[in-house]
């Protein structure tokens, strides 16, 4: 049985990126599978936007949860637009607080030119779902699919993998029948998870 832990990055409540979220966990909660939900915008994070950086920054209760969920998840799903080429700010600046040193991974002391470290979180898989203004196939092969590097780079970092993922786009270019597909097929996305 997997525990999911379903992470909503989109900053705008009533978009179709939480929708696509929704409906996936309509999916896991139909099958037997254990599922939270941790919205992003709930969270605290506008003050470690201009913050220095520490190995332990000081977390509010909030993100001290948050950590307690990734914990004890073992299949964490990220939904989130493509702006810019990349996910918002908000997942980003979740990533750089929540996934520090010590929590994450942890740095050995270690010679030569590359550092070594322990990936604290590498008994977890995650997905990806991902809406976007571009077709995902113009994204993927013209663009470089660079959200998708950053997002598995950072959690193949922590130890975090295999990192699946699901692309929907033209969002803005599509028909409401388009949709209606798109969210029967995470549905059955999260019912298999």
């Amino acid at each position: 049985m997997r525990k999911i832990l379903l992470i909503k990055a989109h900053p705008k409540e009533n978009s179709f990126c939480n929708a696509l979220a929704d409906k996936y966990l309509e999916g896991v909660n139909k099958s037997k599978n254990e599922a939270e939900i941790l919205s992003l915008t709930d969270l605290d994070l506008e003050k470690f936007i201009k913050y220095e950086h520490k190995e332990n920054p000081k977390l509010s209760a909030d993100l001290l949860e948050a950590q307690k969920l990734i914990t004890w998840a073992n299949h964490l799903v990220f939904a989130y637009p493509t702006w810019w080429a990349t996910p918002p700010a908000l997942l980003k600046v979740f990533f750089e607080i929540i996934f520090h040193s010590g929590f994450a991974f942890k740095y050995q002391k270690s010679t030569g030119i590359l550092p070594k470290w322990d990936k604290l979180l590498s008994d977890k898989s995650a997905r990806v779902i991902v809406t976007m203004d571009s077709p995902p196939w113009y994204y993927k092969w013209f663009i470089g699919d660079p959200g998708f590097k950053m997002m598995k780079g950072s959690m193949n970092f922590c130890g975090i993998k295999p990192v699946y993922k699901n692309y929907f786009g033209s969002v803005k270019m599509s028909s409401e029948k388009q949709r209606k597909e798109w969210l029967e097929k995470i549905y059955k996305t999260g019912l298999k998870e």
